[in-house]
């Protein structure tokens, strides 16, 4: 009897780990981005870390977005460079300098050429509101319907 429960367990516990695949550059930098977002939605909401976010640049990350890497690089420099002490030693905001310095490697060095930009809407990152992308066939709809 126990030989056979744990001959289930086994098959069902080996089942579980042959679906597991590692994380591909784009996957990665997908979540890293939101937690990037959560981590920053909190410091933003959290009464200790509220006035630190009140220096820091508005930011919607999008890996699809091929003006992130300078958004990230402007956003680190405002992180690194707070003009008050105690906000650098807050564990989230030294939590966000970490998470974004990853992000930043990973898109620039580790995932270099393997991620494709959709889009060069540098506003979107500052807004958080894309403008519509029309393809070669949408475009050439929208013209002949005027």
């Amino acid at each position: 009897m126990r030989l056979g429960l744990a001959a289930l367990l086994w098959l069902c516990s080996s089942v579980w780990l042959s679906e597991c695949a590692p994380p591909t550059c784009y996957s990665r930098a997908l979540g890293l981005s939101k937690e990037i977002m959560t981590l920053l939605d909190k410091i933003h909401t959290y009464h200790r870390t509220k006035p630190c976010a009140e220096l820091l640049p508005t930011i919607f990350l999008d890996v699809h977005n091929s003006c992130v890497t300078s958004k990230i690089r402007d956003f680190l420099y405002v992180v690194l460079n707070h003009p008050n002490q105690y906000c650098r030693e807050r564990p989230r905001m030294v939590l966000l300098k970490r998470k974004m310095q990853n992000l930043y490697t990973i898109i620039t060095k580790i995932c270099y050429r393997d991620l494709v930009f959709f889009t060069d809407d540098c506003q979107a990152i500052d807004t958080g509101h894309g403008s519509p992308y029309y393809a070669e066939d949408r475009l050439q709809l929208l013209q002949e319907e005027r």
